[in-house]
């Protein structure tokens, strides 16, 4: 699928949106999958516009949670604005998933035996100025010697499958446990909340980006938080869990 030369215009927005650059806050969110926005000249990618606002192209709820902690804790935030279907802000560009050609039980037509140009017009327009945008403003925080953490905010299906998910929210983790182990019990705190770690998946360095490249290789500590998309797929829902997580986060360690 041919992508046209003149790659401006409300139809190709930059590849991320910034805001609150200059906040306070130790906390550097990043919410790869906020959009579920396609170019017209990507035809759906061959899909019904039903599949458009499915999990399969963007996670729901999660850019209006991650605004709402920007504004809570006066935080810098990064939110991706394309689709995950044409590719993925969270996957190594050689990952298989990337782009993927099936996502859940749903084949996308427009993935399939993609050229070798279409790929890398994705990756040169969409991955790389994402992810560089994100290296700028954590080497400048370096630079000026301000402590950092790295927290990536997702949503997942209330059903995967056929197979019923019944945690509230998962705090994923590899290297940053004492973060981890923190977020989940304040989530916990008054015992109305089904918050594990590592659920419903984990971080692996093979299928995931930000946490390990963005945090890890930095040494910095980096959490990925999913929640339940029943939960957030309302104003009212997003705006309680964004008063959660900033809670949950302000919670010093001891």
């Amino acid at each position: 699928m041919s992508e046209p030369e003149n790659l401006t215009g409300e139809d190709w927005p930059e590849p991320v949106v910034v805001l609150n650059e200059t906040g306070t806050s130790d906390i550097v969110f990043i919410c790869e999958h906020a959009s579920n926005h396609m170019p017209a000249s990507f035809g759906k990618l061959g899909l019904p516009d039903s599949d458009l606002e499915r999990h399969i192209a963007w996670d729901i709820g999660a850019e209006a949670v991650t605004r709402g902690l920007s504004e809570r804790l006066n935080a810098v935030c990064f939110l991706g604005t394309y689709s995950r279907l044409l590719i993925d802000l969270n996957r190594p560009i050689d990952s298989e998933t990337c782009i993927p050609v099936r996502s859940e039980s749903t084949v996308i037509p427009g993935n399939i035996d993609i050229s070798a140009d279409d790929r890398t017009q994705r990756v040169k327009r969409i991955f790389h100025p994402f992810h560089d945008r994100i290296v700028k403003h954590l080497d400048k925080r370096l630079h000026e010697g301000k402590k950092t953490t790295i927290v990536a905010i997702h949503s997942f299906t209330p059903t995967f499958l056929g197979n019923k998910r019944q945690w509230h929210a998962g705090i994923l983790f590899n290297q940053s446990r004492q973060l981890a182990n923190r977020m989940i019990s304040a989530l916990r705190y008054d015992g109305t909340l089904s918050v594990e770690a590592n659920v419903p998946y984990v971080i692996d360095r093979r299928d995931d980006y930000a946490i390990p490249v963005h945090g890890e290789d930095r040494g910095l500590d980096a959490i990925l938080v999913e929640i339940r998309q029943d939960l957030i797929h309302t104003v009212p829902g997003q705006m309680e869990w964004a008063d959660r997580i900033a809670k949950a986060l302000e919670i010093p360690p001891r």
